[in-house]
């Protein structure tokens, strides 16, 4: 099946479904090697999947762009203008919604099958309620990007998972599927990272879906993929959650509170203790907007007491990033 979404005549074809791959792990490494995702159908526990649903429509409410009592969580026509489009739900955040996924025994029981050991959730997740936007003029892509080029040294998968149906006018999200081992596409102005154009990606290697909840889609860092603009006419938002998982036998990140700083070193402190780091040259300290930061610029964005993620080589930072 293919589907032709976008203005620009991209056309969408569908995403592999690897289920049938599951318990072969030579096969799942062709795949991840050929197409630089998995792909899974209802292999979440739904019933955590619509806790977290609730979660969201709970938030929609309290928002006031979706009535109390209305199950279906249509958009009621309300100024949306308090409502972050394409920007992270802090408010989900802080309400810790992913924690419901993060310690549900059965996800992780899955991911343990997945990987062959027990999985590692990467304090890391943006939460999606996008509302309809049925002018379907322009570009359906929010944001093509890879993961890669911001992250460099935190070696997670991006783990995106629908918390409701998504068809293809809510859109959701496509990849592009093979091109991960070839060249960074995107260009750069100094230490500014461009997100990709339509033009830089080649226009049938787009793959999606239409994504149901106990579904799960997991990339590499050097995917490139975007959101897709919702332009449903019933009212329907983009439920969506975007988490980073990894396998727990591989060298996972130190997770912890910058407990001080300077533009010459950090210590963090976790469960483990104290960790005294250094920065050089070559160090990808993530600024206010994915950016490398400028070493001077560093106590400014990360004073004590702020919670990051950092992957090192022995004491020094490879990358260094706030928790979300």
């Amino acid at each position: 099946m293919t589907q032709t979404l976008d203005p620009t005549q991209v056309v969408f074809q569908e995403l592999y479904c690897a289920n049938n791959l599951l318990d072969d792990p030579a096969a799942l490494n062709a795949a991840w090697e050929r197409d630089g995702y998995w792909y899974f159908q209802d292999v979440l526990d739904r019933e955590v999947i619509a806790r977290i649903r609730q979660t969201y429509v709970n938030y929609l409410v309290d928002m006031g762009v979706v009535d109390a009592g209305d199950s279906s969580a249509r958009y009621n026509g309300a100024d949306i203008t308090g409502l972050p489009i394409n920007l992270p739900e802090t408010r989900l955040n802080d309400m810790k919604a992913h924690k419901l996924l993060h310690e549900s025994p059965a996800i992780n029981g899955f991911f343990a099958r997945l990987f062959g050991c027990n999985p590692f959730w990467v304090p890391f997740t943006v939460h999606r309620t996008n509302p309809p936007e049925p002018d379907s003029a322009g570009t359906r892509f929010d944001f093509i990007h890879e993961d890669g080029v911001y992250n460099d040294g935190l070696d997670f998968l991006i783990c995106w998972v629908p918390i409701d149906e998504i068809d293809e006018d809510v859109g959701g999200i496509a990849v592009v599927e093979g091109v991960h081992k070839g060249p960074c596409l995107h260009r750069k102005e100094g230490a500014k990272i461009l997100p990709m154009e339509v033009a830089d990606v080649p226009p049938d290697r787009w793959r999606r879906t239409n994504y149901r909840p106990g579904d799960v889609l997991l990339m590499g860092l050097r995917t490139p993929h975007s959101g897709l603009k919702n332009i449903s006419r019933d009212g329907r938002f983009r439920l969506s959650m975007d988490t980073r998982v990894m396998p727990s036998k591989l060298k996972v990140p130190i997770v912890g509170t910058v407990s001080a700083v300077d533009s010459a070193c950090v210590t963090i402190e976790d469960s483990a203790g104290v960790h005294v780091l250094r920065f050089d040259s070559d160090s990808f300290v993530r600024g206010f907007y994915g950016d490398r930061m400028p070493l001077p610029e560093i106590p400014a964005r990360y004073a004590i007491g702020t919670e990051v993620i950092a992957s090192t080589r022995g004491d020094l930072v490879i990358n260094l990033r706030p928790q979300t």
